[in-house]
């Protein structure tokens, strides 16, 4: 009961998304508002993905059940359109020649017409008559531009012709290495589109005993051509269009999956443009066929050759050398036959792991053995479908492709055209595709919130993405040459540069605090050390990309801590603190402890009262404020822009406590600024010294030289002048 239920909303739901009014976004809305939760909007999803992938193996299942249909149908359709010009021009022939015998003469033509179609139907059918003019006329010329092959019969003056012809079509000198190749008949053709019958260009065909070869014309060069396109006859359904006025003189050639319609210049032409078609696929199919029965049969005892009897020589000199008959290749094999639209059959379905399997069985067959003119021939229909599947295979490696599924939904590709030997171009394309596929991840990155969280989410897209990928690449280009792990290095480093970008565009461009930028920085430094776990590691590239932002931030809240402090020194009155309530006064402590100052008690006087000044106490505060923030940032190429940051920013305080202990006249204030001063020297320094060394793991001498060239002014009691 349940599964006819199913059946029933199944089909209940191709129906409704087959209607001709089906539109998407209505259906979803209304699929929202019915559902009562997220539970039955995942079953209807599942509902439409079941039906989705059902429709694709009916679809594949029509496409290999139709593909063979539609290559029989269109070489009966062309044997057919052959037989019927042969049959109209046998016709005109005839006409033309009693039209031109007197009325006189009509009953001996007629008796001698007669006689000839029976000689004909003797020898072979109505095409035999029409072969035996045209051996007695030779290979005649044709208007318009088309002529047949006039060279003679050697093959040399063949090669020539073809040789000649070919030297005016620029990029095509690779079809003069085909041994026995020649050029049957040529012409000049205008293309047409297929679907709106609108002309496209002018071109020049040449057929040869084996192809043809589609050449565009160059109109900057007069009687000069530029390689267009080469398709093997083997593969190639030749169509008669029927004429409709002012579309006339067509024909199609079928190459699956394409197709192209060509115009000749008259009727005549196009006549003899799809004659000598047929006739050299038929010679073609033929000579292949005698040249397997030949490779199939059975070898005979190799022959010796005589030699040739001089009297002046012994006959015991040397003995006669057998000439060694080359080894045949049984091509014969059915599966061998089919081999080239089996592969066109697999690339069509997008088998593409069957296709490789019939090329891996091919080579395995074919690896010991020499070859032969039909091996050659065969190799050469295999390497032009070998060609088409690369390209299919790059296609699906494209960044125009669908990005989602992550980097295993391209491990099929890649697998297939490292199969293919194609390891270099799969690690190019599988690196461009990954390129891709981080960049857009990036860019879909909404930029809402505070800084840090947009930070995270950054650094959890792109170093997941990152290691998906070292993953996936590992696993797919494992065994290969070790130069895709150098390609995979460049490439880290390229998509980290694309990282960094993104990040200091949010973090360093937009003026965040030093705190802000810090904690960024650390949090990209921790995703970044995650990539260690499979022997990756970019940290040096990180510190690289960001040690100039990096530089630029402590730049900048060096200057604000300078000016904060200049500006707090020119309002100095020297004043004790008082904090008014015992809070605020724990407060402080607790602030100064972590800020490293462990026995600021002894600084503390009675009630709420601080024995130091709220300059000094707010300079101290924003220092150590500054190195912790700076540590975090910290990598070996910052370590002297920090260490001269912090000199320059300690040199305010002391130089403006020293001068305010040579200017003061009054003892109590003096009294209060050398306390400030041995505060300044004896707690804030040497903390600052042992919190650099414990970030940076050395010690400063820099730090060291300042607080001992910085000594304290002693002040005697008795006395208002100061000794320095």
């Amino acid at each position: 009961m349940a599964m006819a239920m199913s059946d029933s909303g199944a089909s209940r739901l191709r129906r409704q998304l087959e209607s001709a009014g089906f539109e998407a976004r209505l259906y979803v809305k209304q699929l929202s508002q019915q559902s009562d939760g997220d539970r039955d909007l995942q079953e209807h999803r599942q509902r439409i993905q079941a039906l989705a992938e059902e429709t694709a193996q009916n679809l594949k299942r029509n496409v290999y059940q139709n593909y063979r249909q539609f290559i029989e149908t269109a070489r009966e359709i062309s044997y057919l359109e052959s037989e019927m010009y042969q049959l109209s021009h046998l016709l005109t022939e005839q006409k033309s020649s009693l039209e031109s015998i007197p009325l006189t003469l009509l009953p001996a033509a007629a008796a001698a017409g007669a006689a000839a179609a029976s000689g004909g139907e003797e020898g072979g059918g109505g095409t035999g008559g029409r072969d035996h003019l045209r051996g007695q006329a030779g290979l005649f010329p044709t208007p318009g531009g088309a002529s047949r092959d006039c060279a003679g019969p050697g093959e040399e003056g063949k090669q020539r012709t073809l040789t000649t012809l070919l030297e005016k079509v620029e990029g095509c000198r690779h079809l003069l290495e085909t041994p026995g190749q020649y050029l049957v008949y040529n012409g000049d053709l205008v293309e047409y589109e297929a679907d709106h019958m609108a002309q496209l260009q002018r071109v020049h065909g040449f057929l040869m005993n084996d192809c043809l070869l589609v050449a565009t014309w160059l109109p900057q060069r007069r009687g000069m051509y530029r390689y267009n396109a080469l398709y093997p006859l083997d593969g190639l359904a030749v169509v008669n269009v029927k004429d409709n006025p002012p579309m006339k003189d067509m024909f199609k050639l079928l190459m699956f999956p394409e197709s192209r319609i060509f115009q000749a210049e008259n009727a005549k032409i196009k006549r003899e443009w799809l004659e000598v078609l047929e006739e050299t696929k038929r010679a073609l199919s033929e000579k292949r066929r005698r040249e397997q029965e030949e490779a199939a049969a059975p070898r005979g005892p190799p022959q010796v050759t005589a030699k040739a009897s001089n009297p002046f020589e012994d006959e015991e000199d040397e003995p006669a050398v057998p000439e060694v008959e080359e080894e045949k290749v049984d091509l014969s094999m059915e599966w061998i036959q089919e081999l080239p639209e089996d592969l066109d059959v697999c690339i069509a379905q997008r088998d593409f792991e069957g296709a490789v399997d019939l090329l891996d069985k091919l080579n395995h067959y074919l690896e010991d053995k020499p070859s032969p003119p039909p091996v050659k021939e065969l190799r050469a229909r295999v390497d032009e479908r070998v060609r088409q599947l690369t390209e299919v295979l790059v296609f699906e490696l494209s960044p125009d492709r669908s990005l989602r599924g992550g980097p295993k939904a391209t491990r099929r590709a890649v697998c297939q055209l490292i199969r293919l030997g194609q390891c270099t171009k799969a690690c190019e394309l599988f690196l461009r595709n990954r390129a891709a596929a981080v960049h857009t991840a990036i860019r879909q990155l909404r930029i809402e919130g505070a800084t840090l969280l947009y930070i995270h989410k950054l650094c959890h897209v792109f170093f997941t993405s990152l290691l998906e990928t070292a993953r996936e690449f590992e696993t797919d280009f494992a065994g290969t040459d070790s130069g895709c792990y150098s390609a995979f290095v460049v490439w880290a480093r390229s998509a980290m540069g694309m990282f960094v970008d993104a990040f200091s565009k949010q973090v360093f461009d937009s003026k965040e605090s030093l705190s802000t930028a810090a904690e960024c920085v650390k949090v990209a430094k921790e995703h970044c050390q995650q990539l260690g776990d499979i022997g990756l590691d970019l940290t040096f590239i990180i510190h690289t990309l960001l040690v100039k932002d990096i530089q630029g931030a402590l730049h900048s809240y060096k200057e604000i801590i300078i000016e904060a402090t200049k500006h707090r020194n020119s309002e100095e009155l020297w004043r004790r603190m008082n904090l008014m309530t015992p809070e605020a006064l724990g407060k402080l402590k607790e602030e100064m402890k972590s800020c490293g100052v462990g026995n600021f008690e002894q600084y503390t006087g009675d009630g709420c009262w601080v024995n130091l000044s709220y300059t000094v106490v707010a300079f101290t505060k924003q220092t150590m404020g500054f190195l912790e923030e700076a540590l975090k940032l910290y990598f070996p190429e910052l370590h002297m822009v920090l260490l001269e940051s912090l000199v320059e920013i300690i040199l305010v305080a002391v130089q403006h406590v020293d001068y305010s202990l040579r200017c003061e006249q009054e003892p109590e204030k003096k009294a209060f600024i050398r306390q400030n001063a041995s505060f300044l020297y004896e707690t804030v320094l040497p903390v600052v010294e042992k919190r650099f060394e414990e970030g940076v793991g050395k010690p400063a001498k820099q730090l060291q030289d300042l607080r001992n060239a910085s000594r304290l002014i002693r002040v005697n009691p008795e006395s208002t002048t100061s000794v320095v």
